[in-house]
């Protein structure tokens, strides 16, 4: 089971472009006593990918949704809601995008990814919850 403190191990492997930004965030949050906003670094990640995507490093995008499967698979439940909320939700996010948009991820998410992406779509569009007991996996 992958742990929130362990959940950034593998996108370091995979992007070792995105090293400048986690390093910033450790150092910005590591005074903090109750432990580090992840869901921050989530957000410094989804901009890494926008301008991944931009600049047409797809193998390097492959490579990090082959990771968030993994973290939609194989996480605790922080890691599997960060993933969907932190993450997918920030790539969705039409504001972060100036030369992209967010359709533009559809064809690198892997199946869970892709569920629990039309999940945040259909949250933006009809309101309708993204995560419940319900819809678990």
């Amino acid at each position: 089971m992958i742990t929130r403190d362990e959940m950034f191990l593998p996108i370091l492997r995979v992007t070792p472009s995105f090293s400048r930004e986690w390093n910033a965030f450790l150092e910005e949050w590591k005074e903090k006593d109750d432990g580090y906003p992840y869901y921050l670094a989530l957000g410094d990640l989804a901009v890494h990918m926008i301008g991944l995507l931009s600049s047409g490093k797809t193998d390097e995008l492959r490579s990090i949704f082959g990771v968030v499967e993994q973290w939609h698979l194989e996480g605790d439940d922080y890691v599997r809601e960060a993933a969907t909320v932190g993450l997918l939700e920030d790539l969705q996010n039409g504001n972060l995008h100036q030369s992209t948009e967010p359709k533009d991820f559809l064809p690198f998410l892997h199946p869970e990814s892709r569920f629990w992406w039309e999940k945040v779509d259909a949250f933006w569009r009809t309101g309708a919850p993204i995560i419940d007991d319900r819809i678990r996996r």
